[in-house]
């Protein structure tokens, strides 16, 4: 690439020439070591100053955990609180978009149902008067689910999904549904606003649940459920500097959830706490009849053992997985974040993750034959009113052959298998969880997957990184392994960098007791966007 080349990508997605040289130019300059020094340190003592991002915040940046606890105490009344949420969503989602539909009347009538219930002593638990969204991709009954698609905008189911039938059980008020990127995989529809990070507009806000990033991220809601089927909690969770839990394959029922790709979707919760995202997973979790991939496993206690510490617990850690052809300042933080749990007691064990040249491919292989399947009813024969990218993805998925699609599937699997053997030898691994912020051109989210492999693929060049994000989401979806993504530290800017906990299956509750140690010792949680 020559200069000239260089100057207009930099204009293109408006880096400044400190970020430029910092990025590209400070390992060359000073080696690794001095060049992570130069780089914002990820210690609370180093966080942008309080004037510039609010911690802890008014009500609406509360904890889930904590807000519960103000209404079982009667310090904080549903209907109010539902109230509060509404009047923000109002004020702010107008810029913000991360709603597909607000559904004010039906929250105002949960939340009124919740306020008699617990006034009258019938209190169900830490979710019960509390404000939560759901995914566009999720069933409610008598309330439109579009998946980001014009195919579906007048789709109106007549049932729940079993994922929302069991927040409304545990006595959730649900206050909207999320925009999802079309499909829900990576472009959005000409017809779809894109949600806009809150930590900066200019930014990526992840995808495909965007829309719950940036709500959960925003104090829109006080939770809300993602799908993941290559990072789709992982991705918006880094972007939008929350918690994600992606949970073990079929541990969590997709009954009534719009398929993207049945042999890898999951649905999980989008918090602004570990403690918050293991009280909705244990909802949501159990067995579903209705979900022929559904386990038989039983529902943890994920509060039981939440506060009993990393001491003595094995971390993995792959150093070169982890940190090569990253961010120079993403690397800093997951070293830091390392070195952090070796402090709280924890013992950083050295293990080498198998290759994953390979999984790209098989994964879009994959994925995109199955899309192509669950779409069969309106594709190719609406293919007009798909947008240009999820038009793309189904028809490189409507070519794909058996034998290539056998060849991918063993392929994912054999990855798969590599990263479960590894898994299983420590209670967790640690990884970045899928990338760090970066700016990205509007235009391109709406463009084909052409336009958006090109430029997506220069802008991350242009950043410094050699690695595929994706390395650290595809494998473990393969797996049907559970990942905790949680803050780890800062960019120069202030903006959220994360890190990505994955353990065997049904290790949901040791992810969690991980990530809450590592939560309580540090403050990267309790930062929050102005908004």
């Amino acid at each position: 690439m020559n200069s000239d080349q260089e100057d207009n990508i930099r204009r293109a997605i408006d880096i400044p020439d400190s970020a430029w040289l910092s990025r590209r130019d400070l390992l060359a300059l000073f080696g690794y070591g001095m060049a992570a020094s130069l780089l914002p340190a990820c210690s609370p003592t180093s966080a942008p100053p309080v004037e510039d991002h609010q911690t802890l915040g008014p009500l609406h940046y509360l904890s889930l955990s904590e807000v519960a606890r103000r209404i079982e105490a009667r310090e904080v009344l549903p209907l109010e609180l539902t109230e509060l949420i509404l009047a923000r969503i109002s004020a702010l989602d107008g810029r913000l978009h991360s709603y597909a539909t607000v559904m004010a009347d039906e929250a105002l009538a949960a939340a009124r149902v919740a306020e008699r219930e617990i006034q009258s002593g019938n209190y169900r638990g830490p979710l019960h008067g509390i404000p939560v969204a759901v995914k566009d991709l999720c069933y409610t009954k008598g309330v439109r689910t579009m998946g980001g698609s014009r195919v579906l905008r007048d789709f109106v189911p007549d049932y729940d999904a079993t994922v929302v039938a069991k927040l409304q059980a545990a006595g959730a008020v649900l206050i909207g549904k999320l925009s999802v990127t079309e499909g829900a995989m990576v472009g959005y529809h000409r017809d779809f606003e894109i949600p806009v990070n809150p930590w900066g507009e200019e930014y990526w806000a992840g995808v495909s649940s965007s829309g719950s990033g940036v709500a959960t991220a925003a104090g829109l809601c006080f939770a809300s459920l993602g799908t993941d089927t290559g990072g789709s909690i992982r991705f918006p969770s880094t972007a939008n500097g929350i918690v994600g839990l992606k949970p073990t394959y079929g541990r969590v029922s997709r009954y009534g959830v719009l398929p993207l790709a049945e042999s890898l979707d999951h649905v999980g919760p989008m918090t602004r706490s570990v403690r918050d995202a293991a009280i909705v997973f244990e909802a949501i979790a159990g067995h579903d009849p209705n979900d022929s991939t559904s386990l038989q496993a039983p529902v943890p206690n994920m509060l039981a053992e939440l506060d009993r510490g990393v001491d003595g617990m094995r971390i993995g850690f792959d150093r070169a997985y982890a940190l090569d052809g990253v961010d120079l300042g993403l690397a800093a933080a997951i070293e830091l974040a390392v070195a952090e749990l070796q402090r709280l007691g924890a013992r950083i064990v050295d293990v080498q993750l198998p290759d994953v040249s390979e999984v790209h491919a098989a994964w879009f292989t994959v994925c995109a034959a199955e899309a192509a399947e669950a779409h069969r009813e309106s594709f190719p024969s609406r293919a007009d009113e798909y947008g240009a990218y999820f038009r793309d993805f189904l028809e490189f998925g409507s070519s794909v052959s058996e034998a290539d699609l056998a060849k991918a599937r063993q392929v994912g699997k054999s990855i798969g298998e590599g990263f479960l053997a590894v898994l299983a030898t420590a209670d967790a691994v640690l990884s970045p969880s899928g990338g760090m912020p970066f700016k990205i051109p509007a235009g391109l989210q709406y463009g084909s997957m052409t336009e958006w492999d090109q430029v997506f693929t220069q802008i991350l060049k242009t950043l410094g990184i050699e690695k595929p994000l994706t390395s650290f989401t595809f494998p473990h979806s393969f797996a049907g392994a559970p990942t905790l993504t949680l803050p780890c530290g800062v960019t120069s800017d202030g903006l959220p960098y994360s890190m990505q906990l994955a353990g065997s299956p049904l290790s949901e509750a040791m992810l969690c007791r991980i990530g809450q140690a590592y939560e309580e010792a540090t403050e990267w949680h309790q930062r929050h966007p102005m908004v």
